[in-house]
């Protein structure tokens, strides 16, 4: 039986990121010329996919196109690399039931490219001639965030090979919409049209995400829907970005991807064969099924807190910060608006702005946190990311704050922009958190970064983010000690999602003479619990609280009441052993935080009356 005509029955299981596997093992440069060298340590890979239960597996040749290998002085070695990496794969297939896919990935990242059409088109050319030379079973083009560069690769295919079956992966911009806000139907509908066998998205974004786009999606008979989701949204440690290990998640996901009528599903970034036997174990013996019409949904949105918060109001015994992120959108802007007075009218001491959390652009946060206020009164408490300014971008944008008025900062490093909406675009860290913190300091000193004299002493607060949720939380306050010991006045925890954590960092935090802000975000539904627990770093649910929140299923007015319980009980734990609170606002609903923080009030000036 042939690949498409094996999809048209069963959902089969493509494998997972062979790189991931590739690194653990200690290749370095570049992943495909292992393929050359390393050809055991390659076949012991896909074997290990297999295993798993892989029906499809990918060569080794994603970046082995002469413009990537150039970076490594291998650009005569096309070739070479490609064929061999075919060869590998079926050598690691021979007596199994197993197709092997030639894979060609995505030139263009997301930005604009020095390369030029020609130069892309001759390099897509040259690779899949390599690969075509050893007649794999079918083509799988992935990580194409360029729809143009996509249809030429799809056309060269065509070209060069009119029957071999070809799977095109598209990468999103955001939920449901490509870079250039192309919707995800119209270009999977595009690809079909150009003759792709199988259509369907990969990379840049976890289960959770995939899933909600794969709603938009309505193919013709015939065409077979692809996902290929990572591990979860990436987070960055020693210089890398890593990936949360979450197979038990990816098992819990299975039948909604069957459900949104995909026939091929593996694995991308950070996945490894755990993730495909997870797939396996849910989904084997269950055929695919096909969606009558696409679910028009709204473009599930996500702002899950990732890192830092703050504010200067240290010296009362109770305070209160409110985060309400700056929208995506202009329409937005009254709503925002709306909710920071309404947030301020409930009692918040401040109100604070993430600084394109998630490396997804937002209104700038300091002209959001301008307006917010000369129109409604609120403090503003802002957040500041290494990521996105080199040193002298920085140092002008905390003078800018300063003449503005706004005083109270939050110094964080900020998620890797592979994370956000243009992945492409380069991640700056010219300096850590640490180091911003100081920078600040020597600007309160009335100094700048290079020593020269600003005039005048800056009077920022400046807070510091710490993340609990660790499996060391000794190691993480040591970790704040040194936050402390380079001048933060503050802290502003990660969500926390149980009493125990709480007490822990009590315990842990209870030598440090600072304020700190216990981080909380209700929570709305089950779908916002599962993906905040399993694709967001930095964040862990409980399995009772995953329970109670999946116990609502779709009642909308059921799962945000029952989120408002959870929130009030950890609320009213933090008030108690810290006295300060710093709410996180889900997806602009600021009725949530509102309330909250109204009670929050009243349960402070209970405590003070006793």
């Amino acid at each position: 039986m042939t690949f498409l005509e094996r999809l048209q029955d069963e959902i089969m299981l493509g494998d997972g990121a062979i790189g991931t596997l590739l690194y653990a093992r200690g290749i370095s440069g570049s992943i495909e010329d292992a393929n050359r060298h390393e050809k055991e340590m390659v076949i012991s890979a896909h074997k290990e996919y297999i295993a798993a239960g892989a029906q499809v597996i990918q060569s080794n040749t994603y970046a082995a196109n002469a413009l990537k290998l150039d970076n490594y002085g291998l650009a005569k070695q096309v070739t070479t690399i490609n064929a061999e990496g075919v060869r590998l794969a079926k050598q690691a297939a021979i007596g199994e039931d197993v197709f092997v896919a030639g894979t060609i990935g995505g030139i263009r990242d997301g930005r604009a490219s020095h390369f030029s059409n020609d130069e892309v088109k001759t390099t897509t050319e040259t690779q899949a001639e390599a690969l075509l030379s050893e007649h794999p079973d079918a083509i799988l083009l992935e990580t194409y965030y360029d729809l143009h560069e996509l249809v030429q690769a799809l056309r060269i295919i065509k070209r060069l090979s009119p029957h071999i079956p070809v799977i095109s992966n598209i990468s999103l911009g955001d939920v449901g919409v490509l870079h250039g806000g192309i919707p995800i139907n119209d270009a999977l509908l595009r690809l079909a049209n150009e003759g792709a066998d199988v259509v369907g998205i990969n990379c840049r974004m976890g289960p959770a995400q995939t899933i909600a786009s794969l709603e938009e999606v309505s193919l013709p008979e015939g065409v077979f829907l692809s996902a290929y989701p990572n591990a979860s949204l990436p987070g960055i440690q020693d210089g890398r970005l890593v990936y949360q290990s979450n197979p038990e998640y990816f098992k819990s996901q299975a039948s909604a991807f069957r459900e949104q009528g995909v026939h091929l599903l593996g694995g991308c970034c950070g996945t490894t064969p755990d993730h495909i036997r997870s797939f396996r174990e849910k989904l084997q013996h269950l055929s695919p099924l096909r969606k009558p019409r696409a679910k028009v949904s709204a473009a599930w949105q996500q702002q899950a807190a990732d890192i830092g918060e703050t504010i200067d109001l240290h010296k009362k015994e109770s305070s209160m910060i409110v985060e309400l992120d700056p929208p995506k959108s202009l329409t937005k802007m009254d709503k925002f608006l709306q909710g920071a007075e309404a947030l301020h009218d409930a009692g918040a001491d401040a109100v604070t702005l993430a600084d394109n959390s998630l490396a997804t652009s937002r209104i700038d946060n300091l002209a959001a946190a301008t307006l917010m206020k000369q129109q409604t009164g609120a403090h503003p408490l802002l957040h500041i990311a290494c990521r996105d300014r080199n040193l002298i971008g920085m140092q002008s944008h905390l003078l800018g704050l300063h003449a503005l008025g706004i005083r109270d900062v939050l110094a964080i490093t900020g998620d890797p922009t592979k994370v956000g909406d243009f992945p492409g675009a380069t991640s700056v860290y010219d300096f850590t958190s640490f180091d911003l913190i100081r920078l600040i300091k020597t600007m309160n000193e009335g100094f700048s970064h290079s020593g020269r004299p600003l005039g005048l002493e800056t009077q920022f607060k400046v807070g510091a983010a710490f993340n609990p949720n660790v499996s060391s939380m000794d190691k993480a306050a040591k970790r704040l000690e040194k936050k402390i010991v380079a001048g933060a006045d503050f802290i502003m925890t990660q969500p926390i999602y149980d009493i125990e954590t709480m007490e822990r960092v009590k315990e842990a935090t209870a030598h440090l003479d600072i304020p700190i802000y216990i981080g909380l975000m209700p929570l709305i539904n089950g779908r916002n619990a599962e993906f905040l627990h399993n694709e967001v770093p930095g964040i862990h649910l409980t399995d009772e609280v995953r329970q109670r929140m999946s116990a609502c299923g779709k009642d909308v007015q059921k799962g945000e009441e029952e989120g408002m319980a959870i929130a009030r009980d950890l609320q009213a734990a933090a008030l108690d052993l810290f006295g300060r609170i710093y709410l996180i606002t889900p997806f602009l609903r600021f009725h949530i935080t509102a309330a909250l923080t109204n009670e929050a009030k009243a349960h402070s000036s209970q405590r003070s009356s006793v």
